[in-house]
């Protein structure tokens, strides 16, 4: 079949075909994303003013703007993009294959961006960056661009892990020494090794084994945690899933990753500096490649690319301190808008998206999106329908303005 640069159809056909309506569509993907929005963050920002101990004026004052102001950012980002998927549909006489989803999300995006406080503006970003460059990674790999790395989460952690390892040993021993030992001149040449350091402040550094412990106790209690909302609610009717619950392999797998990580970080470079009788921040560069190996025992790619993420950020904030990058203001927001638009995009070849937050954008829009018209959207070559069955969903006769009854042939009936 090939591939054609635009497709006639009405908004109806192609996006909302639950309701012909452009702007019934549009409030009740609204109403759904602001109940389900309110559903998540009702409790979140609880639980964290809980942890936090807030003070009673957070509770009085600003608790509930700030799960009014969050839940109206979501509940608009979903709801501003059923109204320029219609509005592009207008201006452009049809859908081609980037205004169905990016360019509709690009400015719905923006916009929803702004009534977010600035404060989680940075995050949010940082996470749909990092989203967005692994849907556009798993694009490239459809498309034969690029050859997937065997084991590649794991190597882009090991280089991540030994450069945050490298940065942080440049800076740790000054400044944990002129607050462990402030009679020390820091200017002498005789070096303060990081063992001794880490001896007298951090004892797990002499004994890595029982870092082991601690960390795999950490992650063992986390995804327990994690697991605990679905169990519960089985609790009556099938008592045995509480024992899964705590015989988990995956239980075991977080606990493996977060304790080996510590035991060997440690390990590596206490041996290194004891081998070499010097202490030199170059030892945190072996010592955080090897660690990094770690993740075999629990392989993310989401992980991996958050914390690459995060050492970019860190790295253009540190260059920009030093004068050597510039600084774009509202860079975030952009940054936001591009990134989620570049993950609606994934709307035409969902099997790129990851599975995640799919069921997120099912979950906030109340199921809508998979309600959407992909065999159609086929014609552009990105396998819409592939995850889908082929199923068309049925639409009113007296609203449709154009037929692709062969997948092939059009036919017009402008009302």
């Amino acid at each position: 079949m090939a591939v054609l640069s635009k497709i006639p159809h009405s908004c109806y056909e192609i996006g909302h075909t639950w309701n012909p309506s452009c702007v019934q569509s549009a409030l009740e993907v609204t109403r759904g994303a602001l109940e389900v929005s309110f559903k998540i963050y009702a409790p979140l920002y609880l639980i964290a003013a809980i942890l936090r101990k807030r003070n009673k004026d957070y509770y009085k004052k600003r608790l509930v703007p700030e799960i009014l102001l969050s839940t109206t950012f979501l509940g608009a980002n979903g709801g501003l993009y059923i109204v320029f998927f219609c509005i592009l549909r207008k201006l452009l006489g049809g859908f081609n294959s980037w205004s169905a989803g990016f360019g509709a999300a690009l400015p719905a995006s923006y916009i929803a961006i702004l009534i977010e406080r600035k404060s989680r503006r940075g995050l949010l970003t940082i996470y749909m960056t990092n989203l967005a460059t692994e849907t556009l990674f798993r694009m490239a790999v459809t498309r034969g661009i690029i050859n997937p790395l065997k084991h590649g989460e794991v190597l882009l952690f090991c280089i991540t892990a030994s450069l945050y390892m490298f940065f942080f040993r440049s800076v740790e021993p000054r400044a944990v020494c002129s607050k462990h030992f402030p009679n020390v001149l820091l200017s002498s040449n005789k070096p303060i090794h990081a063992c001794e350091v880490g001896f007298i402040c951090n004892p797990w550094c002499v004994l890595p084994s029982q870092g082991f412990v601690r960390m795999f106790s950490v992650g063992y209690l986390i995804q327990c945690c994690l697991k605990v909302p679905s169990a519960f609610r089985q609790m009556f009717s099938k008592p045995s899933r509480l024992l899964s619950l705590l015989y988990n392999k995956d239980n075991f797998q977080l606990g493996a990753f977060l304790g080996s990580f510590v035991s060997i970080y440690k390990g590596t470079s206490c041996l290194l500096r004891w081998v070499r009788d010097v202490d030199d921040e170059f030892h945190a560069l072996m010592a955080g490649f090897l660690a990094g190996t770690s993740m075999f025992f629990y392989k993310s790619t989401s992980i991996s690319m958050y914390l690459f993420s995060k050492l970019v950020e860190t790295m253009y904030f540190k260059g920009i301190e030093a004068g050597r990058f510039p600084y774009f203001p509202h860079a975030d927001t952009v940054l936001y808008a591009i990134s989620t638009a570049i993950c609606f995009q994934a709307v035409m070849e969902v099997q790129n998206l990851r599975p995640s937050y799919w069921k997120f954008l099912l979950r906030l829009t109340q199921g809508r999106f998979a309600m959407m018209n992909r065999k159609v959207l086929d014609v552009f070559g990105t396998q819409a329908s592939k995850d889908f069955g082929g199923v068309i969903p049925k639409l009113d006769p007296l609203h449709i303005t154009t037929l692709l009854p062969s997948g092939e042939l059009f036919w017009f009936v402008y009302l």
